[in-house]
C-alpha cells in the first residue's frame, strides 16, 4: 500500500488552491474534498493493516547526514498513528464538506480550502513522523496554519489579534520543545524514535548538574528534564494551564476551522505527542507527576470559566480546555491508552458541537451571543437533535462515545496511586460541572423563550444539506465510537502504563458516580435555566465576586497583560528611547553635525581674498621648513 498518499493528497490540493486558486474560486471544493476524502480512505486501510499486525517503518528522503545525524523524513505506521489518521482524515473530510455551506460566498473562499488542506498534510505528517526532527518541524507549521486560519478574515482587527495571540504564546511553549529536542540529541546522539526509546533506559541514571534556586547544585535525572522540556510545547500546543490564553481567543476564526483545529486535531497534538514520547516519560516519573497535575488544573479551570461564558463558541473553547486537561492527566499517570480513548471520542463529538455552533451562527445572521437565541429546537431540528447528542456525549451520558472514555479513564486514574485518586475526585467534580454547563448551551440556545432579533427571526431555517450531513454523520460517531474497541486496540502500544482493571468495586463505584454526576449536572441545568430561569441573574449578583472570577477567566489574561504585556512595551519604549534615539540617531545625527561643523571652520578660511592665500601659503612654508629642521 501507497501510505505516502495519505499526507501527499491533501499537499496536492494545497498546491493546486495555492497557484490557481485565483481562477479556480467557488469551485476549490472540487479539488479538496476528493483529496481528503480519498485521504480518508487509505487511513481505513492503513488501520486495517495495522489491525492485522502490519507495523511499518517507511523512509521517504534524506536530507543530510553528518557523523551520527541523519535528517531525514519518514513515515511510521503504527497503531498509535493509524487511529490519529482516522481522526485527522475523518474529521477533516467533514469539516471541508461542511465549508462549502458555511464559507459559501466569501472572497476568502479557495484561500481558506487551500489552508485547511495544507493543515491537514502538517497535522498527519506530524503524527506519521519517526523522528523528533520531524515533529517539531510540522508542529511548527499545523502552528503557522492556525496562525493563518484565525486571521482568515484579516479586515477584522480582532481576528489579527487572536491570531497573533496564538502564534506568540505557542512561541513560548516551543522554545521549551527546541530545549528538550536539544538534549535528547545531546544525550541520545540520535533523534529518531525507535534509536531513542532503545537507549531510553540505559541513560535513566544520567543526571544533569542545575543551580539550585537557593544556591547550590541539584541534580535532576536528564530524562526528567528533556520530558519536562518536551512538555512546554505541549502545554502551549494543547492550551494547559498556564498557556492556554489562546484558545478561546481563537474562536475569532471561522467555525469550521474551531471544529478542526481547535478541538479535533491541532490541540490533541501535545498528548499525542505524550503519549507518542510514553517510552520516556514512563522513565521520568517525577515529569509524569507534573503533566498530570498541569492536567487536573486546566480541567477544573476550563469547567469553571465555561459555566459563566455567553458566547456560544467560547462555552464550547473552554469545554475543549477542560476536556484536554482530562487527557493529559490521564497520560501523565500513565494511563496513555485511556487518555488516548477520550481523545478520539472527544474529537467526534467536539467537532459536532463546533460545527452545530456554526449552523445556528449562520441561521442567526452570524450572532454568537447566547442571550439573543432561545426558541430554536423547532425551527432547526437536525441542528437541535445532532447537537443535544453531542452534549450527551460530553456530558458522559450512559451509552454514548464519552460514557465510556470518560470513565475508561476516571477508572485508570484512580488505578495510579494515590495522586490519581486525588485527580479522580476532581475528575468527577469536573464531570458535574461539564453536564451542567454544556446543557446550560442546550437549554439557553434551543429551549425558553425566543431572544433573537426580530428582524431574523422569521428567516431562521436549517442550513445546506452540505452543513447538516457532517452534524449526523459525526452525531453516530458520538455514539458508536465507545463501541469500536479503541483500548483494546492501542492498549498493546503501552506496555509501561498504568494498570486499567476496569472489572473491580471501585471500578464499578466510579461508573456509577460520573453517571450520577452527568445525570445531576443535567437536571441542574433544567432546573435553572428552563423550570427557573430568573435563578442565573439572582446568583449573578448574590455571588457577585465568584461570577465576575469566572466571567472574566478568572483574570488570567489581566495579570499577564500587567506582568508581562505592559512592562514588556515599557522597556521596549524605553529600550528605543536610550538605544535607538539616543545612541543611533545620536551616532547618525553627530556625523551630520560633525560635517556642518567643519564645512563651517572652512568657510572661515576660504574669504576669497587673494592676500589671505598667500598669507597662508607663506606660513605653511614657514612650519614645512622649521619642522624639516627640528627634525
Amino acid at each position: 500500500m501507497t501510505y505516502e498518499l495519505i499526507p501527499l493528497l491533501p499537499f496536492a490540493s494545497f498546491l493546486l488552491l495555492g497557484l490557481g486558486g485565483h481562477w479556480i474560486k467557488e469551485k476549490a471544493h472540487f479539488v479538496a474534498v476528493p483529496a481528503v476524502a480519498v485521504s480518508f480512505l487509505l487511513s481505513l486501510f492503513a488501520l486495517i493493516n495495522v489491525g492485522g499486525g502490519h507495523h511499518t517503518t517507511l523512509p521517504l528522503y534524506t536530507w543530510l547526514t553528518s557523523g551520527t545525524l541523519d535528517v531525514h523524513l519518514g513515515l511510521t505506521i503504527d497503531r498509535l498513528t493509524a487511529a490519529m489518521l482516522i481522526l485527522v482524515t475523518g474529521v477533516s473530510t467533514l469539516v471541508h464538506v461542511y465549508t462549502i455551506g458555511y464559507m459559501a460566498g466569501e472572497p476568502g473562499y479557495a484561500r481558506f480550502f487551500s489552508y485547511i488542506a495544507l493543515f491537514t498534510f502538517s497535522m498527519l505528517m506530524l503524527v506519521l513522523a519517526d523522528n523528533f526532527l520531524q515533529l517539531f518541524v510540522f508542529w511548527e507549521a499545523v502552528g503557522l496554519c492556525s496562525y493563518l486560519l484565525i486571521g482568515h478574515w484579516y479586515e477584522r482587527a480582532s481576528a489579527c489579534a487572536a491570531a497573533t495571540k496564538a502564534f506568540i504564546v505557542n512561541r513560548v511553549g516551543d522554545f521549551g520543545f527546541i530545549l528538550g529536542l536539544l538534549l535528547v540529541w545531546l544525550t541520545f546522539g540520535s533523534l529518531d524514535y525507535a534509536e531513542v526509546f532503545a537507549r531510553a533506559k540505559d541513560s535513566s541514571g544520567a543526571t544533569l548538574n542545575l543551580l539550585h534556586p537557593f544556591g547550590g547544585q541539584w541534580d535532576v535525572p536528564v530524562l526528567t528534564v528533556i520530558c519536562l522540556l518536551l512538555f512546554v510545547g505541549a502545554v502551549g500546543k494543547s492550551a494547559q494551564v498556564p498557556l492556554h490564553v489562546w484558545l478561546p481567543d481563537a474562536m475569532e476564526g471561522p467555525t469550521p476551522i474551531s471544529a478542526l483545529i481547535h478541538a479535533a486535531t491541532m490541540v490533541t497534538a501535545g498528548v499525542f505527542m505524550v503519549a507518542r514520547l510514553a517510552p520516556l516519560y514512563d522513565l521520568a516519573p517525577m515529569a509524569g507527576t507534573v503533566v498530570a497535575i498541569v492536567g487536573g488544573m486546566t480541567m477544573v479551570l476550563g469547567a469553571t470559566i465555561a459555566l459563566t461564558q455567553t458566547d456560544i463558541k467560547r462555552v464550547v473553547a473552554y469545554s475543549t480546555m477542560s476536556q484536554l486537561g482530562y487527557m493529559m492527566m490521564a497520560c501523565g499517570l500513565g494511563a496513555y491508552a485511556a487518555g488516548m480513548y477520550h481523545l478520539l471520542t472527544h474529537g467526534a463529538f467536539k467537532a459536532l458541537l463546533f460545527l452545530g455552533c456554526g449552523s445556528v451562527i449562520i441561521a442567526l445572521h452570524h450572532e454568537q451571543d447566547m442571550r439573543h437565541m432561545g426558541g430554536l429546537k423547532d425551527k432547526l431540528p437536525v441542528t437541535y437533535w445532532t447537537f443535544l447528542i453531542g452534549s450527551l456525549a460530553l456530558a458522559g451520558f450512559p451509552l454514548t462515545a464519552g460514557f465510556f472514555s470518560k470513565d475508561a479513564l476516571l477508572i485508570s486514574a484512580w488505578n495510579a496511586g494515590p495522586l490519581g485518586q486525588l485527580l479522580t475526585v476532581l475528575g468527577l467534580l469536573t464531570a458535574l460541572l461539564t453536564a451542567f454547563y454544556s446543557f446550560r448551551l442546550v437549554f439557553v440556545t434551543f429551549w425558553g423563550p425566543s431572544h433573537v432579533d426580530p428582524h431574523h427571526a422569521s428567516h431562521v431555517h436549517e442550513p445546506s444539506p452540505t452543513m447538516t450531513i457532517p452534524l449526523v454523520i459525526l452525531a453516530v460517531c458520538s455514539i458508536a465510537a465507545g463501541y469500536f474497541g479503541i483500548p483494546a486496540f492501542l492498549e498493546p502500544m503501552f506496555a509501561g502504563g498504568a494498570a486499567e482493571d476496569h472489572h473491580g468495586g471501585a471500578a464499578l463505584a466510579i461508573m456509577l458516580t460520573a453517571t450520577l454526576t452527568g445525570i445531576v449536572g443535567i437536571a441542574g441545568a433544567y432546573y435553572v435555566y428552563v423550570a427557573n430561569p430568573a435563578l442565573p441573574d439572582r446568583w449573578a449578583r448574590q455571588w457577585a465576586s465568584l461570577y465576575q472570577l469566572s466571567l472574566n477567566k478568572w483574570y488570567v489574561d489581566e495579570v499577564y497583560d500587567r506582568a508581562i504585556v505592559r512592562p514588556t512595551f515599557t522597556a521596549a519604549r524605553e529600550l528605543w528611547k536610550r538605544v535607538d534615539v539616543d545612541v543611533i540617531d545620536g551616532a547618525v545625527n553627530g556625523m551630520g553635525r560633525g560635517v556642518a561643523w567643519g564645512g563651517w571652520m572652512l568657510r572661515l578660511i576660504q574669504s576669497g581674498q587673494t592676500q589671505h592665500y598667500a598669507l597662508g601659503m607663506a606660513l605653511g612654508v614657514v612650519v614645512m621648513v622649521t619642522v624639516f629642521l627640528m627634525w
